[in-house]
């Protein structure tokens, strides 16, 4: 029997894509784009056009499995035949797993969990999650219940965005932002750090339909991506140096009287403080510290705010550097100050995440710590993982509960995480589909689901619609979902309150019980028989289009939610933080301008690859088959100065670690920067990966990751003695060989 089922991708993506999944006989057997969803418009990205492989692939974790032999990697195969549980089953490594039963898993967890909380406390049970799942369910629901319940430490999910959504809204006070649908109205469209044409791909068909009206693209980005090949003009910027290009284009655009005044004057506060401050930023002075030319800082200015209506699309990597959260302030100030978020295809795009309102507390329940402690739970940042697992006390931290994420593979600072994850009293439970890099250190591996298998409420941040994702087929194995792992754990924990035995339709109606305005009706039963819904925006947050046509326009009439109700173009939250309460460009100490930089002369981007998703989809083949592994982008000046050839083994190298690559010269970055891509280590020779170079320091605003402030040096590896000999020798009197 032959039946098409609507599900929404879960992976983390802006683009929440609506998908329609073909089951013949119980089995997928098409995966494509929905045709009615208005920005996934019947097509998918390359990853998830082939997500069957990934539903079906023979490496899949089936089954639930306790570690026989000692911590450490092992080859990607976790999974056990069908057979009888209990029989050891070596992996392709000749390490040995034991496949147990989901009710042997659950004790042996709550049994760890009693005695730990017994002796130590429960905040020596660490959960560690992300957006390996962005389904609401699976993603905070029946687990934030568990962990709240049990008293475990809370975890602070900084890692990627934090800083540019505390950035955002220290501006506009809300994760809101231009839908969509407008660039195609657009006549000037700004991507700043945003690869649209690799990581938001269905922005790209607006962005073109607007090209062939006229629109004039620009791309600003420290490496020459996809998005950057199509671009009219691409301005090249030296990493951690956004804050002052977008301050050097206000104070162009202030003195040459381009800004909109009466906007200004009707819906911010702080103008006058930001006219002087920008006053230190010449276009001189920030060509020093961006590397771009003066006259482009003034023409780029002039451009933007001439060419109406003007749009910025501003994506994540313009805060993974220790100035993000300021950096991503100062780019939000732009529309701002030049009105254009009165106009439709004007405005900004960072995240339109919340704009959804959804109940989180009801389904979160951190009212349940206070049962369990009398108090809140301390809070570990996720970025220092490495201290918490080595350093951190009272309590120290005696068990890891990871899902949704490969903390292995993309936590920073990577040899203090593995020392942290070897430690033969650290007991660790891993939720996956595939053995990661994390699985080679966990004492039991539980069996996840895939977004086909389970039903989820979905929402997005680069769009407004919601959606139900139905279940396409049935759980391969033994696999469940978050949300049932939980439920199952706190029925062995004896945890008695009735929020864990609510349905997963009951946790989907209590989400949307919520008083945002925008949700007024929309409920389960209309998600299910619509596939995707519209927020449900007010009249004067509307503007009316060609063909009945509807435009959400936030911040048109001011409606800021700011503790002044106007864009804080100065800000008092910010200023209790110790920051400059306007905005302010300090160099990373990281950078070309840092102390370091005599010892680590080059910036390295710790860069995700166009077709991975952070650690996701990198161990498969089909999609392996997408990228070229192992590679360091250098420059032509860069590599020519170090002896350093295409395709040499080179060594990568700083105070944390150090890693050999393949050296590319292809152009892609400037000289004085290089560029290195996050993948599994267990793909790796060496066992590790780029995150061996990168730390734990924290940005400015929202104590996220700063994996664009890095610096290295290298120089050619020992595998090349002959080559390194001549590096060495060019000067013509020191001769040695490495």
């Amino acid at each position: 029997m032959k039946n098409v089922v609507h599900a929404v991708c879960s992976h983390d993506c802006p683009d929440a894509c609506g998908v329609r999944i073909t089951v013949e006989d119980g089995r997928a057997t098409k995966i494509q784009g929905d045709p009615e969803h208005p920005v996934t418009r019947g097509f998918l990205c390359a990853k998830v056009a082939k997500y069957l492989d990934r539903v079906y692939s023979p490496d899949r974790v089936l089954y639930p499995m306790r570690r026989v032999g000692p911590k450490g990697p092992t080859g990607l195969r976790s999974f056990a035949p069908p057979g009888r549980a209990g029989a050891p089953v070596p992996t392709p490594d000749g390490q040995t797993w034991q496949r147990i039963s989901w009710d042997e898993a659950l004790d042996e967890i709550a049994s760890c969990f009693k005695t730990i909380s017994a002796e130590f406390g429960g905040e020596a049970i660490l959960p560690y999650s992300f957006a390996g799942t962005m389904g609401v369910l699976n993603y905070a629901s029946m687990d934030r219940r568990f962990f709240h319940r049990l008293g475990a430490s809370q975890l602070a999910r900084n890692i990627c965005s934090a800083a540019g959504e505390a950035g955002l809204e220290s501006v506009l006070g809300v994760k809101l932002g231009t839908e969509p649908e407008q660039f195609s109205h657009s006549k000037y469209i700004i991507a700043w750090a945003a690869n649209i044409h690799a990581t938001n791909v269905h922005l790209w068909p607006f962005i073109a339909e607007a090209k062939r009206r006229g629109a004039k693209l620009v791309v600003i980005d420290p490496y020459r991506t996809r998005t950057a090949a199509c671009a009219d003009w691409y301005l090249p910027i030296n990493p951690g140096t956004d804050a002052a290009l977008a301050m050097g284009m206000m104070r162009v655009i202030i003195n040459e009287n381009l800004h909109d005044t009466d906007y200004i004057k009707q819906h911010t506060v702080g103008f006058e403080q930001l006219r002087e401050k920008v006053q230190e930023y010449t276009p001189e002075r920030v060509a020093h510290w961006t590397g771009i030319a003066a006259s482009d800082i003034v023409k780029l200015a002039r451009e933007y705010a001439i060419t109406r209506p003007a749009v910025i699309r501003v994506n994540y990597g313009i805060q993974r550097s220790e100035g993000g959260g300021m950096a991503t302030r100062a780019v939000t100030m732009l529309p701002c100050i030049t009105g254009s978020w009165k106009e439709v295809g004007g405005g900004l795009q960072l995240s339109t995440s919340g704009s959804f309102g959804l109940n989180k507390d009801a389904l979160g329940r951190p009212d349940l710590m206070t049962k369990a402690l009398g108090r809140p739970a301390r809070t570990v940042n996720m970025v220092e993982l490495g201290q918490a697992l080595n350093a951190l006390d009272g309590p120290p931290v005696k068990a890891l509960f990871v899902y949704n994420s490969n903390p292995a593979a993309v936590a920073p600072n990577h040899n203090d995480v593995i020392r942290g994850l070897l430690r033969p009293d650290l007991f660790t439970v891993v939720h996956e589909q595939f053995f990661t890099d994390t699985t080679d250190y966990a004492d039991i591996v539980l069996p996840a689901t895939t977004f086909f298998e389970h039903k989820d409420l979905n929402i997005a941040y680069g769009h407004y619609f919601l959606q139900v994702s139905k279940p396409a087929i049935k759980a391969l194995g033994e696999c469940r979902p978050n949300v049932e792992v939980f439920r199952g754990l706190a029925e062995r924990m004896g945890f008695t309150e009735d929020c864990f035995k609510e349905s997963v339709d009951e946790m989907i109606d209590v989400a949307l019980d919520s008083p945002n305005p925008w949700l007024q009706g929309i409920d389960r039963k209309r998600l299910e028989r619509e596939s995707h819904v519209r927020l449900n925006f007010g009249e004067q947050f509307i503007t009316k289009g060609p063909a009945e046509s509807t435009f959400f326009l936030p911040f048109a009439n001011g409606n800021f939610r700011t503790p002044s109700g106007k864009a804080e173009l100065y800000s008092e939250s910010v200023k209790a933080l110790g920051l400059d309460p306007v905005v302010q460009f300090m160099p990373p100490d990281e950078s070309r301008q840092g102390t370091q930089a005599k010892a680590f002369p080059l910036e390295m981007l710790a860069r995700k690859s166009d077709n991975f998703l952070n650690s996701s989809f990198s161990n498969l083949p089909e999609i392996q088959a997408m990228e070229e592994s192992g590679l360091l982008e250098i420059s032509a000046p860069d590599a020519r100065s170090r002896g350093i050839s295409d395709g040499d083994a080179v060594r990568v190298f700083n105070g944390r670690g150090d890693i050999t690559l393949k050296a590319k010269v292809d152009g892609a970055v400037q000289p004085g920067v290089v560029c290195a891509r996050l993948e599994w280590a267990k793909l790796s020779s060496q066992g590790r990966n780029i995150n061996v170079l990168t730390s734990e320091k924290l940005t400015d605003l929202g104590n996220s990751a700063t994996f664009y402030s890095v610096l290295v040096e290298v120089e050619l590896s020992k595998r090349h003695p002959k080559r390194a000999m001549k590096r060495m020798c060019l000067d013509g009197v020191h001769c040695s060989t490495v």
